[in-house]
């Protein structure tokens, strides 16, 4: 687990409705909720501009966050965020699940590639990195969550796959798609499509030489047959 710490302030809401949420985002507040671990579920609001700065990290969304409310401190995850249809930079609502230590959590983390630049399907073969998958839900502990799962492909070759069973994971951290049975592929160099053009063109005037000198050929003999004395 990252040593790298979020800290959060929230008071408690009362005010639910419409009008009094959109005065609170005038003022530069971001209403929120907060739930889980046997507790009841209390409405909070948050600064607005603290937690924009915070999202403005990766870790954010795969990390334990310490939630101050009134002078309580409590451990949460992020669980959702509500953005503006339009404007996706704009918050217009946060939820907090509450942790214990000793309650496995199910939350998305990144993968993090390393070693593209040296991949021998990149700088010998010229091909294509395809990432087809961005990040995945584990479950674990709180005190094993990663802020991320490292993805080693420096030894890839062109159409040579990573499976989320290749992964060499942290201890104490478990798949949600492994468990389920699906093994999905994680990244694949494929070959650039500049290279199939340039490789389907080379074909074509190999066959339109072939057939070239099929034809010339078959004239040179049409040319014989003609030119042969009668005995």
């Amino acid at each position: 687990m990252s040593e790298v710490n979020f800290n959060l302030s929230a008071q408690p809401r009362a005010e639910t409705g419409t009008a009094a949420i959109r005065k609170l985002r005038r003022e530069g507040h971001l209403p929120g909720v907060v739930y889980g671990a046997g507790k009841d579920t209390v409405s909070i609001t948050l600064e607005n501009d603290e937690v924009l700065r915070h999202l403005e990290h990766e870790a954010f969304y795969s990390h334990i966050l310490d939630l101050k409310i009134g002078g309580k401190k409590e451990k949460v995850i992020l669980r959702g965020l509500q953005r503006h249809p339009v404007r996706s930079d704009i918050v217009l609502h946060i939820d907090l699940q509450r942790i214990r230590q000793d309650e496995k959590i199910h939350i998305s983390v990144p993968f993090h590639f390393i070693g593209e630049d040296v991949a021998p399907g990149i700088k010998q073969q010229s091909g294509l990195f395809s990432h087809l998958m961005t990040e995945i839900e584990v479950i674990c502990l709180p005190s094993d969550l990663p802020e991320y799962i490292e993805v080693d492909v420096s030894h890839l070759h062109i159409g040579e796959p990573i499976h989320l069973s290749d992964l060499d994971l942290p201890s104490g951290v478990e798949l949600v798609e492994l468990m389920h049975g699906h093994d999905h592929a994680i990244v694949i160099i494929n070959v650039r499509r500049e290279q199939i053009e340039e490789e389907e063109e080379v074909e074509e005037e190999e066959m339109e030489a072939a057939e070239g000198e099929d034809a010339a050929e078959e004239g040179e003999g049409e040319t014989d047959s003609e030119e042969k004395p009668e005995s």
